[in-house]
């Protein structure tokens, strides 16, 4: 144990992050099975080891950071996602997402989003062609290692409820519908990102714009008659916004944090965004390319802010 802690820089505010996940991993585990858990495993394994190469030889510590990075990650991805898959996302994640730009709190793009982007275009059939139904019963996959190869599905409820087809809304709130990990079960994901924002971990300022952008476009063209635009309400249970706005868009690093005002701009960007590469884009699942632009054009959104706001005072003090 000494020399784990030897290795590891202790960041207070990620592991609460880690512990705040916690509910999200055994909610895997009863609705996919143990398998899930492997997952969780293998890509903290390879994630730590991975900024580990980078750090050594100049003899720093591994940031707690990097299993903020990889729990997030191992819980957007499908339970039937090969482990060899999951090992090169967090690897990419961790190396091209971070390290290269120095390390924690260097990054321009959030590491968890970075690597499950990379898979999503290299390997899409296995990251948007193929879920699986929770294993079901009183103890779910508590008593199973996966879910049975038959119970295999071709859509998520989002591309279903895109198609017209009924998905019951409990269903969506609960977790018990394909999906990936740790991403379907809507209240435990609003309850674990309430906490977070009361302990101040996560921005709220970010969140909210984030759902009431997501909310107001998704209204606007669902009520417009536009089509594949499906009702709001199941579009904000459907999916992973919440997971995404909760969890990866209030990263501290590559999100907006200089101002009040520039964490609204960057949430409602994040939520609109979504909506519209969700509906009009070939990918299912806007959230993570609507996180990326933002992370984007974050550094740009609190330079503007800043500098605009000294112009003003300048120029007020000016005429005093």
């Amino acid at each position: 144990m000494a020399k784990i802690n030897s290795v590891i820089q202790k960041q207070p505010i990620m592991l609460k992050v880690v512990y705040a996940l916690i509910p999200l991993v055994i909610a895997s585990v009863y609705f996919y099975g143990w398998r899930s858990l492997a997952i969780l495993a293998f890509v903290n394994v390879v994630g730590f080891l991975s900024e580990y190469i980078f750090v050594r030889g100049g003899k720093q510590k591994v940031s707690s950071a990097v299993f903020v990075t990889n729990f997030l990650f191992a819980l957007s991805l499908p339970p039937t996602i090969p482990f060899w898959i999951a090992g090169v996302g967090i690897a990419f994640g961790v190396i091209f997402g971070k390290m290269v730009f120095g390390g924690f709190g260097r990054n321009v793009f959030n590491p968890a989003i970075s690597g499950r982007a990379f898979i999503y275009a290299s390997f899409g059939y296995h990251l948007s062609s193929r879920f699986v139904q929770p294993v079901g019963g009183a103890l779910g996959g508590f008593v199973a290692w996966q879910p049975a190869v038959d119970t295999v599905s071709q859509a998520t409820p989002l591309i279903d409820l895109a198609a017209g087809k009924a998905v019951p809304f409990m269903d969506l709130f609960i977790g018990s519908t394909a999906g990936s990990l740790g991403e379907t079960s809507a209240v435990l994901i609003i309850i674990t990102g309430l906490i977070l924002m009361i302990q101040k971990t996560a921005s709220w300022h970010i969140v909210v714009p984030g759902i009431l952008g997501f909310l107001g476009m998704q209204s606007i063209l669902f009520f417009s008659g536009v089509e594949g635009a499906i009702p709001p309400h199941y579009a904000l249970f459907a999916g992973s916004i919440l997971y995404g706005m909760m969890y990866m868009a209030t990263d501290p690093v590559s999100s907006a944090q200089t101002t009040n005002l520039g964490r609204w701009i960057y949430g409602a960007f994040i939520g609109i965004l979504t909506v519209l590469i969700r509906t009009f884009s070939i990918w299912p699942e806007g959230i993570t390319f609507a996180i990326l632009l933002a992370n984007m054009f974050a550094p740009l959104l609190n330079y503007t802010i800043v500098e605009t706001r000294k112009r003003k005072k300048a120029k007020a003090e000016g005429a005093a």
